[in-house]
């Protein structure tokens, strides 16, 4: 067993694990800084699991931000029976690609 915890970032919930690599939505922080989330919802340690009401108390997970990327391409199409109406764009989402380095109780 290892610890692993569960971050609300974003709008997202995340599995972490210590040394996993993640990718989210665009972060403020820049390139090689060293961010915290606080918002831990569950730490798991060996087994025992410590749930939060809403986050876990004095948890936080420590990680370092290794760069930003552009996710996959969505193509978004508009489109009207019998009027001749079609319309098609793209859209790819800022994201900023993180690195665990620690899960802190």
């Amino acid at each position: 067993m290892q610890r692993y915890a569960v971050i609300q970032a974003g709008g997202h919930q995340y599995q972490v694990n210590e040394g996993d690599e993640l990718l989210l939505d665009k972060l403020s922080a820049g390139v090689g800084e060293a961010i915290e989330f606080d918002h831990v919802v569950l730490v798991s340690n060996d087994g025992e699991v410590s749930l939060g009401n809403p986050f876990v108390i004095g948890a936080k997970v420590k990680a370092q931000v290794l760069g930003e990327e552009k996710g996959e391409k969505i193509r978004v199409a508009k489109y009207k029976a019998k009027s001749r109406y079609r319309k098609v764009n793209g859209f790819r989402a800022q994201l900023t690609r993180v690195k665990v380095e620690n899960i802190v109780l």
